[in-house]
Parts: C-alpha cells; sequence; structure tokens
C-alpha cells in the first residue's frame, strides 16, 4: 500500500465531534476566553519588547529584536515550556506560541523576565 489515511476516523469519532461542533455555548465560550487570553498575552509579550504579529489564531508569532529565537526557546524548554522555533530564514527569529490558559501564560512571561534580563 503506498498511500494511507493519516486521520482515520471512526462512527464514534464522527459523532462526537459532530455533537462538539453543534454545541454553540461551548464552542463561543471557548472562542471569547482564547481571544481574551490572547489579548492578555499579546498586550505581556510587547511589554516585554516583542514585537507580535497580528494573530486571529489560538497562537502568536512573536520575535524579539534583542535575542536570538532559538536561544530563547531552548532557554524556555529549561523551564519546562514549550514553544515552536523555526528554522526557515524568513522566520528563524520567530517563535510561535499558543495561547493558552492564563496560568500558562502566566508561567510563560514569568520565564520570559528571567531570561531577557
Amino acid at each position: 500500500k503506498t498511500s494511507f489515511n493519516s486521520y482515520p476516523l471512526d462512527r464514534t469519532a464522527i459523532a462526537g465531534a459532530t455533537a462538539a461542533m453543534e454545541d454553540d455555548a461551548h464552542f463561543d465560550s471557548t472562542r471569547n476566553a482564547v481571544i481574551a487570553s490572547r489579548g492578555k498575552l499579546v498586550g505581556e509579550l510587547t511589554a516585554l519588547g516583542f514585537e507580535v504579529l497580528p494573530s486571529a489564531a489560538n497562537f502568536v508569532f512573536a520575535r524579539h529584536p534583542q535575542h536570538d529565537a532559538a536561544g530563547l526557546a531552548a532557554k524556555l524548554r529549561g523551564d519546562g515550556i514549550i514553544v515552536r522555533h523555526f528554522t526557515s530564514a524568513r522566520i528563524n527569529q520567530f517563535l510561535r506560541i499558543t495561547v493558552g490558559t492564563d496560568e500558562s501564560c502566566g508561567a510563560l512571561t514569568a520565564s520570559l523576565r528571567k531570561h531577557l534580563a
């Protein structure tokens, strides 16, 4: 077999996904929480000197003009915080940071404060 479906879903998974998509109240609540957390995270990153690209997703792309992104990613990983660093030339100084809970975003910004000092 030379190809396969990399995302196989059985009937139970499809039924669960369908039910989740029909729960508008939960979807709206989750979306609003992500939007609020993203706004707070962008504000905190900006205050730390990061340039944050506009985002309508559950993550942001950010870079610090005075710190190497790969080095920051490694330091954060040492603190148990995982952000995505890309090696492509056009984006190699950016970090992809997932919008998490207020607690996880707080841990991220505390770690960044420590490493940016």
